[in-house]
């Protein structure tokens, strides 16, 4: 490493760049969630379903976040699993008000955790739990126990109420995500 590296990396100007995948059943927000963190002139006024998986890129406190906006529909979550091995962090949405999908989002995020391209890694996972406004949605505590997430100990994480319309709870989310990113891939 050059002294400038060395010296942009000191004072944190060096531009850094992560992969994130963003998953979640269909219909969960998370197309909304990255559109958020969008310029002005970027972010999209409607939204549509994803069908595949959409490429997004934003930038949060120095670090250019590249967002694998991956579809939620059943035939689709198959796909999620080729883009594990290259991220570094995770965005999971789920839909709060949904609570007859909530066992299906526990399994997703089981295999998910279970894929040995994350279940070897240390690597952090933002849970979003959306739609927070509407009302019979599920306080983020409720999501947490429904997910079980008390059994992640490997891996850091945090669960934010949020709702992607208004964007509140959003930019807390992701300033954690990115503190926990800088602490995993840049001080190693």
């Amino acid at each position: 490493m050059g002294i400038w590296e060395r010296i942009t990396g000191v004072f944190g100007m060096r531009k850094r760049e992560v992969n994130v995948l963003v998953v979640g059943l269909n219909n969960s927000g998370k197309s909304t969630v990255i559109n958020h963190f969008k310029s002005e002139e970027e972010r999209s006024p409607e939204i549509v379903a994803t069908v595949g998986f959409n490429v997004e890129k934003f930038r949060n406190q120095n670090v250019g976040f590249t967002a694998f906006d991956m579809s939620g529909q059943g035939r689709y979550r198959d796909l999620w699993e080729h883009y594990y091995k290259d991220c570094q962090g995770i965005i999971f949405v789920v839909d709060s008000s949904d609570r007859l999908r909530l066992v299906v989002a526990r399994e997703e995020l089981e295999l998910l955790l279970q894929h040995p391209d994350v279940a070897s890694r240390r690597i952090p996972v933002l849970f979003f739990a959306n739609k927070m406004d509407l009302r019979d949605a599920l306080s983020s505590v409720k999501i947490a126990a429904g997910l079980g997430l008390e059994r992640i100990l490997d891996k850091p994480w945090h669960i934010c109420a949020s709702n992607a319309l208004t964007g509140e709870g959003l930019l807390e989310g992701v300033e954690w995500l990115t503190q926990q990113i800088r602490e995993l891939v840049y001080n190693k």
